[in-house]
């Protein structure tokens, strides 16, 4: 018995890991910073991503690496799309002008989940790695 599951056991891992690369590959993934002086808006799909810096301007897109697609799937399965709305920001400076409002959409299956506002820079913990590898992208 024991030998049986330690066979089967890697291949349910896989199984796993498939689901959640597939689960992004399916999701359009929409984060946006805004402020009087500042404007970021970068959407994933698949292995693009269409970033903007101006509001008046056309984004450009650029292709995800397989290392930084592989990190952004990682970290996409540990966030609970139900739950992301109740997420609370750590810090409240763009309340007066301290910092941009950035949020995090996800539409997937027909459905979409949407953060509460936070400050660009310090999103709230549960969500924090997935925003710091997505703004780090932006950075390239």
């Amino acid at each position: 018995m024991k030998f049986l599951i330690a066979l089967l056991f890697p291949f349910v891992l896989l199984s796993c890991g498939a689901k959640v690369a597939q689960k992004m590959e399916k999701s359009t993934i929409t984060y946006q910073a805004v402020s009087r002086g500042f404007y970021l808006k970068a959407q994933i799909q698949g292995n693009k991503m269409s970033l903007n810096t101006d509001r008046t301007s056309d984004a450009k897109d650029y292709v995800v690496s397989d290392l930084d697609l592989k990190e952004l799937n990682d970290l996409y399965g540990k966030i609970n799309l139900k739950e992301i709305e109740i997420y609370k920001a750590p810090t409240e400076k763009r309340f007066y002008d301290g910092a941009a409002i950035a949020n995090l959409t996800v539409d997937y299956q027909g459905q979409s989940y949407s953060s509460q506002g936070f400050d660009h820079g310090n999103p709230p913990a549960e969500i924090a790695d997935f925003i710091n590898k997505i703004v780090a992208l932006t950075e390239k």
